[in-house]
Parts: structure tokens; sequence; C-alpha cells
């Protein structure tokens, strides 16, 4: 009997290689602030699940040319007599929108839209952790790869500019990376939840890093801690997995804005009685 033989196995392996990629990329999505941008690209993945059932083409392929034409779509409309923010939440909400009624209307799909909506992390097969281990990989090895520049961009993009460095094209590479993240969580987590995994261990690891690259080894531990212990205590109350693990994610977070909160207030009564 082989290990992956054990769907808890797989579910944790799944779990794990999501949190792996969507923690150090969610660093990038804090530092810039670009959390509506991954809701908007999150919910442009029912469209893509409606474009592969409809063409019958792989889940991943759909999901990945949605995201990126929305990420395109948002740049594009940025900046044309509204605010980003307000581009971003339209965008947002009409996706999830027209990707809802699109699967409705596909004939004889029998789609189980709450696996895609919240994740189904227990139904993982081996082919799926194929598909989450090798975007997984692609994603670390762009962020390893293009580090340096994008925390450059991430700084200032006129000194990154100075430095021959093309903000246009890292921004591109971490859009394809953000698009890619979700195309492959989508299994574990669903379109609904993603962005919060991205953004959560980020945000945990934020007060407890003093350099770009802890930040993101710091996310990655967190992410990966919540993944476990949420399916663990999914599978001990009965609830669904995916929502547990970023409910985990929460709980972790104030956590350590609990901490961070206590030794600041450490440090200002420190100063005090010293001065």
């Amino acid at each position: 009997m082989s290990l992956l033989d054990s769907f808890l196995i797989r579910a944790a392996l799944a779990g794990l290689g999501v949190a792996l990629a969507a923690a150090p990329l969610g660093c990038f999505v804090v530092w810039r602030r670009m959390a509506y941008f991954g809701d908007a690209t999150a919910h442009a993945a029912i469209l893509g699940v409606a474009l592969s059932l409809a063409f019958q083409l792989p889940i991943l392929g759909g999901v990945l040319i949605c995201c990126l034409a929305m990420a395109a779509a948002v740049t594009a409309l940025s900046g044309r007599g509204h605010g980003s923010d307000t581009i971003l939440g339209v965008a947002a909400h009409s996706a999830l929108a027209f990707g809802l009624v699109a699967v409705s209307m596909i004939p004889g799909a029998r789609v189980d839209l709450s696996a895609y909506l919240f994740g189904d992390i227990l139904a993982v097969g081996r082919g799926d952790l194929a598909v989450i281990w090798g975007g997984g990989a692609v994603v670390l090895v762009l962020l390893w790869w293009r580090w340096s520049a994008l925390l450059t961009t991430t700084l200032n993009g006129d000194l990154a500019r100075a430095s021959g460095i093309d903000p246009e094209r890292e921004q591109r590479i971490l859009t394809f990376a953000l698009a890619l993240v979700v195309a492959v969580a989508i299994k574990v987590v669903g379109v609904l939840l993603i962005a919060a995994l991205l953004l959560i261990p980020a945000a945990a690891a934020r007060p407890f890093a003093r350099t770009p690259e802890r930040m993101a080894l710091l996310a990655a531990a967190i992410g990966g801690g919540a993944s476990l212990l949420g399916l663990r205590l999914s599978w001990m109350a009965d609830t669904p997995a995916g929502p547990t693990i970023v409910a985990t994610a929460a709980a972790l977070f104030a956590l350590s804005a609990s901490a961070a909160g206590l030794h600041r207030s450490r440090r200002a009564a420190k100063g005090v009685s010293g001065g």
C-alpha cells in the first residue's frame, strides 16, 4: 500500500503545496497592497471553470486563461475615470456572478459549485497533487529568479527603472504567478478563500520579520502550519476543510497581532521607565 493511497496524506500534501507557494507570493500582495487585485483574479477562476467545462479543456488551463485575462483587463481599465479599488470591486463581483451563471447554463454539466467556491481538499487525487506541487514549484522558481527585481520594483518604480529593471515586466511576472497559484489552489481552498490564504500568513509574519526574505520564509511556515492544523481540526470537528484552514490561519494572525502589540507595549513601558 502506497503512502499516497491515504486521502488524508494527499490532503495534507495538497495543503502544504499550496501554502508554500501562496505565502511568499502573498508577501508581495501585502507589500503592494494588492488584496483587491487578488480577489478579482481569484473570482475570475469560476469563469475559467465554465470555459473548461464548455470546451472540454483541463480545469487548470481554463482557470489560468481567465485569471490572466482578468488581470490584463483590470490593468488596462485602471486610471480611466474610476479609482482602482472601484474597478477591482466591479471586476471581482462581476466575474464571480458571470461565472456562476455560465456554469449553471452548461447543458449536461454536473458541477459541485461548493467544491470550486470553498475547495474540496479531501477529494484531491494523485494527479491533483502533481498539478499543485508542479505549479507551486514554478511559482517559487519565478520568485527566486526575480526576487531582487520584484523587491526593487515594489520599493520604488523610478529606482527600478534607473537600475535597468522594467516595472511593467515584473508586474506581469507577479500577475502570472498569482494566476497560477489561484489555478492550483482551487481544489484546496476554493476561489472565495484563496485570497485569504495569500494574505493572512504574510500579514501574520510581518511583525516578526526584519528582512523581506525572513518574512517570506516565516509566512510559508505559518501557511503550512495553518494548513496542517486546520485539516486536523476539520477532521476532528467534522467541519469544511477549506474554511477551517483559513479560520486557523486567521487565529494565528490574531495571536501574531496580540504578541506584536504586547511586545510594543513592553518596549514603550521600558522607554518610559528608562526616561
